[in-house]
């Protein structure tokens, strides 16, 4: 902020620079000196000479040829005074000077290359780094409004292709070094460490792809047909999930079939993920996906009701026979709730099975 203030007062100085020079020149003699140059005559001088000698056959004398010397900026400075009145006067006189500041101004606020890699990168390297490795609920000490005015900045200086490029080798940098340590966790950790891998990289790229709007509008969707958001997310699939889904997938299998071993939370965060990262996955195991995202399996169909009943009361049994009983009396007990449906699904496993008949009784439950 402190450079566009800088670059605010200069561009300010030398426009009232500029204006003050031509209010002096203009009121020291029209456009007599500053346009038509130390060479030319005043202007009452030459209308004595014209009264005095007349105009002759031939007509008035042509003119000099004066020549047209570019100032620093580009801008021709030299005119043709009777051009210039014939086309405005003053007001086009007064138009070629706001040109002329307006040009300054402008090409000093040029961004080169090397302000780039030195001073607008490095402000975008820092907060992605923070954005990277912050947790939920984390303050990160950083100004959006610098950033997004960085962003803008460089793409309007046409410096989009190089700030794509860093970004894409900025986080592929970051998503390596986390698959890194993804490989170095025992099986016991592995779960909950990819899944905060996937939560934290999700959640940052809530915040870098809006701060790089301008550059995925005017860059990646023109240019490259493609959207900054389905480019990130392929970076953590190329080079995290699918490193390790064919160690993560048994996990989850496994844990699967142990109630409670991870939580169910967990293991929906990673289940959707994974779904969004690559919906193929699908396909190593169905069962699995489809209970987070719906329709994943084929419609029921009436004639395998009784399969699907089948199925309900193996997986009830396999909860009792692992304390699944014992731990929700526990739970009501600590919280004081009633209970009704699930008793209803127990008190049904127990007029069907006879281990859970000795388990569950009318007298084990009501108001716990």
């Amino acid at each position: 902020m402190e450079e566009e203030s800088m670059e605010e007062e200069g561009g300010g100085g030398c426009e009232a620079m500029m204006d003050d020079q031509n209010h002096n020149n203009w009121g020291a003699g029209g456009y007599g000196r500053h346009l038509l140059g130390p060479a030319a005559a005043p202007l009452g001088d030459r209308l004595l000479r014209g009264a005095a000698g007349g105009l002759g056959p031939a007509g008035p004398p042509a003119a000099p040829q004066l020549p047209m010397a570019p100032e620093a900026n580009g801008v021709l400075r030299s005119c043709d005074p009777g051009g210039a009145a014939g086309k405005g006067g003053a007001g086009a006189i007064a138009a070629a000077i706001n040109i002329n500041a307006s040009t300054s101004k402008f090409l000093m606020n040029v961004i080169t290359i090397e302000d780039y890699k030195s001073t607008y990168w490095p402000k975008l390297d820092s907060a992605i780094d923070q954005l990277l490795t912050q947790s939920p609920g984390d303050y990160i000490p950083i100004s959006y409004e610098q950033i997004y005015s960085c962003v803008y900045k460089c793409v309007c200086q046409q410096h989009s292709e190089q700030m794509y490029s860093d970004l894409i080798k900025k986080i592929t940098n970051h998503l390596e070094r986390v698959s890194k340590e993804l490989q170095a966790s025992p099986p016991d950790l592995y779960i909950e460490r990819f899944n905060v891998a996937l939560g934290q990289y999700m959640g940052a790229l809530q915040s870098i792809v809006p701060l790089f709007i301008y550059m995925n509008k005017f860059y990646i969707e023109t240019k490259l047909n493609r959207d900054l958001k389905d480019d990130l997310i392929k970076l953590f699939t190329d080079h995290v999930a699918e490193k390790h889904i064919y160690n993560l997938m048994p996990l989850l299998l496994e844990a699967q079939s142990t109630p409670f071993q991870i939580t169910p939370s967990t293991m929906a965060n990673i289940v959707k993920g994974l779904y969004t990262l690559r919906p193929e996955w699908v396909q190593m195991a169905p069962a699995l996906f489809s209970k987070f995202i719906p329709n994943i399996l084929p419609p029921a169909v009436e004639s395998e009701l009784q399969e699907y009943a089948a199925q309900d009361q193996k997986l009830q049994r396999e909860l009792m026979q692992n304390g699944f009983t014992r731990w929700l009396i526990s739970l009501c007990k600590l919280q004081g709730v009633q209970i009704v449906n699930i008793l209803d699904q127990l008190l049904f496993l127990a007029r069907t099975d006879t281990g859970g008949a000795q388990v569950v009784s009318g007298a084990s439950f009501g108001n716990c």
